[in-house]
């Protein structure tokens, strides 16, 4: 079966970044609904539109296409006495935090800490860099009519509820 709108894709993928170092991978093939729900970054969804199982693709993804441009806004220094005593800051700890001008819900990374001041970032840690996803086809099977209402795969590599 060709890969097709409404067609549940497994994958098995590496994602390397500019320097060709390996930055992620599967263990177990990831499943998608394939044909505009957003479960896969659209230019990868695009060369993988009429693939089969066992065929491969290899796409350089610039940033627009991948994690976003990196926005120097979304740093902030804040006063380390704004955060709660009880919790243990630590570089690389996330949390999630209102936006006060946009109102959304923005995940930050704590990137340093030091002089009683946090240093904390919005931007996922590959804004702004070129990535590249090299996935193969593992499997590709109609999906059912429950997947294609919830706008997501189902089942042993999709979503589970």
């Amino acid at each position: 079966m060709q890969i097709a709108k409404n067609s549940v894709v497994s994958l098995n993928y590496e994602m390397y970044d500019a320097d060709n170092n390996l930055l992620d991978q599967t263990d177990e093939p990831i499943s998608y609904l394939h044909g505009g729900y957003d479960g896969i970054f659209p230019l990868v969804e695009e060369k993988l539109h009429e693939k089969k199982a066992g065929d491969k693709v290899d796409v350089l993804m610039q940033p627009d296409d991948a994690f976003g441009d990196y926005e120097a806004e979304l740093v902030r220094v804040e006063p380390l006495d704004v955060f709660p005593d009880d919790v243990e800051l630590t570089v690389g700890m996330v949390f999630e935090a209102d936006d006060p001008e946009t109102g959304d819900v923005l995940m930050f990374r704590v990137t340093q800490i030091a002089d009683g001041k946090v240093v904390v970032d919005a931007n996922h840690p590959l804004a702004g860099q070129s990535v590249r996803f090299v996935a193969t086809v593992a499997d590709v099977r109609p999906a059912s009519p429950d997947e294609i209402s919830h706008g997501h795969a189902h089942g042993e590599h999709g979503h589970h509820h």
